[in-house]
């Protein structure tokens, strides 16, 4: 089993685990930590929620998304955007739904539509700036 294989199952087992823990109702402001993306329907259930919504495509076997990871939380917990986390492995279709064809990229959405598309890491202050412009 390759490296990748592994990753993938873990991943998968994670989610299982998540599904079990998260089906509790939270609302949109309750959200201090980023929301796995679970399927095509969950992101679009939390775009649909309104307000403003920072979707990060990313892999576990990307340098850069590592990177950006503690920059994604932090936006998290200090902003009322919803940051939703959609892990390109595990969410295939979705990645090519949103013409993912490198990671991290990141959507930006606002009142359930999008508006704005960044592919690389940015700045935490960046990123800060565009979630106020919309917030």
């Amino acid at each position: 089993m390759s490296e990748r294989d592994q990753i993938r199952e873990q991943k998968a087992e994670e989610l299982k685990n998540n599904r079990n823990t998260s089906d509790s109702e939270e609302s949109v402001s309750d959200r201090d930590e980023p929301v796995h993306v679970e399927s095509a329907q969950h992101l679009q259930d939390l775009v649909d929620e309104g307000g403003v919504v920072l979707t990060d495509f990313y892999a576990d076997w990307c340098g850069p998304c590592k990177m950006l990871e503690p920059t994604v939380a932090e936006i998290a917990a200090e902003t009322d955007a919803t940051v939703a986390k959609v892990d390109v492995d595990a969410q295939q279709r979705l990645a090519q739904q949103y013409r993912v064809q490198g990671v991290p990229t990141m959507y930006l959405f606002a009142d359930g539509e999008q508006v704005e598309q960044m592919v690389g890491v940015r700045q935490k202050d960046q990123l800060l700036s565009l979630i106020q412009q919309y917030a």
